[in-house]
């Protein structure tokens, strides 16, 4: 019950975007960390492909579909789990230069984009509960 209530909102949207700007913080820290370390080649999970499948899981989610009676709709598999298995979402770049600059600022704007689905999705659960308690 309270799953599909779940579904239909943007909590599930906005808690992949909060599960991939952790990851991605993770290997942005990463490529920081290795800076010093020779050949080392900068990774990166790739936003594109993370923002194509999250758009193409809405779609799919807003369709409307025909069902039988009864018939239960089964969690949807976590979207990180794709990008994150895909070889495609890593990139390799700079030959084994990391520069810091680019990794900072990555690292800033992935920071900002967590940081808003975080606000977003409090805000959701803060209307939710406000609902719940009727001081709407």
């Amino acid at each position: 019950m309270f799953s599909n209530l779940f579904q239909s909102t943007t909590v599930p949207i906005l808690q992949e975007v909060v599960a991939f700007s952790q990851a991605r913080q993770t290997v942005l820290a990463g490529n920081i960390a290795n800076i010093d370390t020779p050949g080392y080649m900068a990774k990166d999970l790739s936003v594109e492909d993370f923002q194509s499948r999250l758009k193409r899981a809405i779609e799919t989610r807003d369709q409307p579909q025909v069902r039988s009676p009864g018939e239960v709709d089964l969690p949807a598999k976590p979207m990180m789990a794709d990008v994150a298995k895909s070889s495609q979402s890593i990139l390799r770049h700079d030959l084994g230069n990391v520069d810091m600059e680019s990794q900072a600022t990555e690292m800033v704007k992935n920071q900002m984009q967590h940081n808003l689905a975080l606000t977003l999705l409090t805000d959701q659960f803060h209307q939710l509960q406000m609902a719940i308690s009727g001081r709407v």
